[in-house]
């Protein structure tokens, strides 16, 4: 039972901390462009690579 009292307080300051890191990141815009990184490979020009005629 004493250990409720360390427990639930410090999850709370966990789950607080995540939720914080969470907004923090969706502000600063890291989740803005999820497929363009990943579609910008396959439009990729490989008409300047050496080795194709």
């Amino acid at each position: 039972m004493e250990a409720l009292f360390l427990l639930i307080p410090l999850s709370v300051i966990v789950v607080a901390v995540a939720v914080w890191i969470f907004f923090g990141a969706s502000d600063s815009g890291q989740f803005d462009d999820l497929d363009g990184p990943a579609l910008r490979i396959l439009h990729d020009d490989d008409s300047n690579s050496p080795g194709t005629h």
